[in-house]
């Protein structure tokens, strides 16, 4: 086990979280996360064999035998309000895209989760809701990265999950044996512990990450935990790693930074401190 001790000041001002008085259509949440791609990225939708996921990839590739750098989504607005299921959980704040615009590597994707800015007949919200990381979820992901691997001709990935994204990585790299390291920001790996903390309906129908730390113990592991962050506190992140007898290889930072604010200049930090920006 490894403690990383540096924490990272907030970097922008402090943001006061509270209820959208008006929520963005999905037109216009699409519209700002084309806004915030670079130009060099184009749009390219990933069929699998149920969902189809929107991806942002380089024009250009020249990733052959090198390691493909993957981000994964959160959530997004899976809910309105605590009761209230949204109908299109396309995000907001697109924070996984914000983080990798932080990353100067080149070889890198986006990745977009089922039914975000994409609308099909297998969007039905228990996928964004109890089913989030169900069997069928992972799959499409697992399909995706063959499809991408099979395109880059890339030698191994390392997949970065923000929020359910993060447990989405873990998963995906729980049954892969390509995946060289697993980065999460604000991960939600343990289902069991955080819906039990919050009080809310347990994701039955969904995998736990923290079930899965056999197949994860030799995987190169870096977690991001937000001090302030109250949606998926320490304690989440404490039981998922209290599962491995093998920790040698689990890594983790405690940062200043709550869930949904001022993730972008600690990661590209933490991006600069490991060398991995390049």
């Amino acid at each position: 086990m490894k403690i990383i001790s540096y924490i990272f000041p907030l970097s922008v001002a402090f943001v006061v979280s509270g209820c959208l008085s008006t929520v963005p259509t999905p037109k216009e949440r699409k519209d700002s996360l084309l806004l915030l791609k670079n130009q060099e990225f184009e749009e390219v939708d990933i069929k699998t064999s149920s969902f189809n996921l929107l991806s942002l990839q380089k024009t250009q590739k020249n990733c052959k035998d090198k390691d493909l750098r993957v981000y994964i989504e959160g959530d997004g607005l899976a809910w309105i309000t605590r009761n209230t299921i949204s109908s299109d959980p396309t995000p907001v704040n697109p924070t996984a895209l914000k983080l990798m615009n932080q990353d100067k590597y080149e070889c890198k994707i986006y990745l977009a989760r089922p039914c975000q800015y994409i609308s099909s007949l297998e969007c039905n919200s228990k996928y964004w809701t109890g089913n989030r990381f169900d069997n069928k979820v992972i799959k499409s992901y697992d399909e995706s990265l063959n499809k991408l691997k099979s395109s880059y001709k890339n030698k191994s990935f390392t997949l970065i999950g923000y929020s359910g994204g993060g447990a989405v990585a873990s998963l995906v790299s729980a049954q892969r044996k390509d995946v060289s390291k697993l980065i999460t920001v604000a991960g939600n790996l343990d289902t069991e512990k955080w819906t039990t903390m919050h009080n809310i309906s347990k994701l039955d129908e969904s995998l736990n990450p923290a079930d899965f730390s056999k197949n994860l113990e030799n995987i190169e592991q870096y977690h991001l935990i937000g001090n302030q962050d109250e949606i998926i506190p320490k304690e989440v992140f404490l039981s998922y790693y209290s599962k491995f007898k093998k920790r040698d290889k689990i890594n983790y930072l405690y940062l200043d930074a709550t869930h949904n604010c001022c993730w972008e200049e600690p990661y590209k930090k933490f991006l600069d401190k490991l060398k991995l920006s390049k």
